[in-house]
C-alpha cells in the first residue's frame, strides 16, 4: 500500500463509503498501535506462541466487517494449509482462524511496511524463479513450520474471481517435497458465497483501489473457512500429486455448495 495514500475521488465511492475508509483505517493504525507494544514485550519475555499477530490480524478482518464462521476442523499444530485465493482479506481471515503464518514471494519483501509486518507474522519469502535458492527457501519452511505450528500458501499464484480457482502451481510446493515427518497437508477453501466477485481483486484493479473499495462497504463481508480432510500419505507423494489433490478437494467442495 501507498505511502502516501489518499480517499478515492467521489465520483467512484460516495460520502458515507468514505467516511467508512476513514473510521476503518483509524481504527487499524489504532489497533497496529495496541498490538506492536505487545508483541514485542511478548517477545522479550521469551515465550512461544506470540499471540498477537493472530490477534492484529483477526482484529483487521472484523474492523473490514468480514463475519467469519468455520466448517471443518482446522487440523492441529504441524499443518500446511493449501488454500485458494480470492482477497488480501484471505490473509487476516486465515490467520485471525488459525494463527497460520504464510508463504509469500519474495517481491513482498521489498515494501519496508509490508515487510515488517509480515515478518512479524513470521512469513516465509521465496523467490519463485530462483531455482539456486530452493534448497534454502525448503529450510525456511521447515523451521518455519516447526516454529509456528502452522503454515499457509495460496498455490493459485495470484487471486481469482472466487466462483472457481485457477490451476495450482506444484512449483510453490517444492519446500514440502517431501512432507517433513509429522507434518499434515489441509486443503482449505476460502468461501465469501454470494459476496465474492464483489470483493474479488482481479482483472487490472489497483491493489489500493481494491483495499479502499472493501473498506467502503457498508454490508458485512460473511466468509466460511471449510477446513477439508487432511491429504492422505499417498495424496502427498510429490508436490504434483500435493497440488492436484488439494485442488480436487476445494474443486469437489465448490462444487458440492453450487449443487445446493
Amino acid at each position: 500500500m501507498n505511502a502516501t495514500l489518499e480517499l478515492p475521488h467521489p465520483a467512484g465511492i460516495p460520502l458515507g463509503g468514505r467516511l467508512r475508509i476513514l473510521a476503518r483505517l483509524l481504527a487499524m493504525v489504532a489497533l497496529l498501535l495496541a498490538c506492536v507494544p505487545l508483541y514485542y514485550a511478548w517477545r522479550i519475555a521469551r515465550r512461544r506462541d506470540n499471540p498477537w499477530p493472530r490477534r492484529f490480524l483477526g482484529g483487521i478482518a472484523r474492523i473490514a466487517g468480514v463475519r467469519r464462521r468455520l466448517a471443518g476442523t482446522p487440523a492441529r499444530r504441524g499443518a500446511f494449509l493449501v488454500a485458494n485465493h480470492v482477497s488480501w482479506l484471505d490473509i487476516p481471515v486465515l490467520s485471525g482462524a488459525t494463527g497460520t503464518a504464510f508463504v509469500a514471494h519474495s517481491g513482498l519483501a521489498g515494501h519496508g511496511l509490508l515487510k515488517w509486518l509480515c515478518e512479524m507474522n513470521d512469513t516465509v519469502f521465496v523467490a519463485r524463479h530462483d531455482r539456486t535458492s530452493v534448497q534454502a527457501q525448503v529450510a525456511h519452511v521447515r523451521a518455519a513450520l516447526s516454529d509456528t505450528g502452522a503454515l499457509a500458501i495460496f498455490p493459485e499464484g495470484t487471486t481469482s474471481d472466487g466462483t472457481g480457482m485457477l490451476p495450482f502451481k506444484s512449483s510453490l510446493l517444492s519446500a514440502i517435497d517431501p512432507v517433513p515427518p509429522g507434518i499434515v497437508v489441509q486443503p482449505v477453501w476460502i468461501d465469501y458465497g454470494a459476496e465474492a466477485a464483489a470483493i474479488a481483486w482481479v482483472g487490472d484493479e489497483h491493489g489500493v483501489d481494491n483495499f479502499l473499495k472493501i473498506l467502503a462497504r457498508r454490508r458485512p463481508i460473511p466468509v466460511t473457512l471449510h477446513f477439508l480432510p487432511v491429504l492422505t500419505e499417498a495424496e502427498t507423494a510429490s508436490r504434483k500429486t500435493i497440488a492436484a489433490q488439494a485442488r480436487a478437494r476445494i474443486a469437489t467442495a465448490i462444487a458440492a455448495a453450487m449443487a445446493r
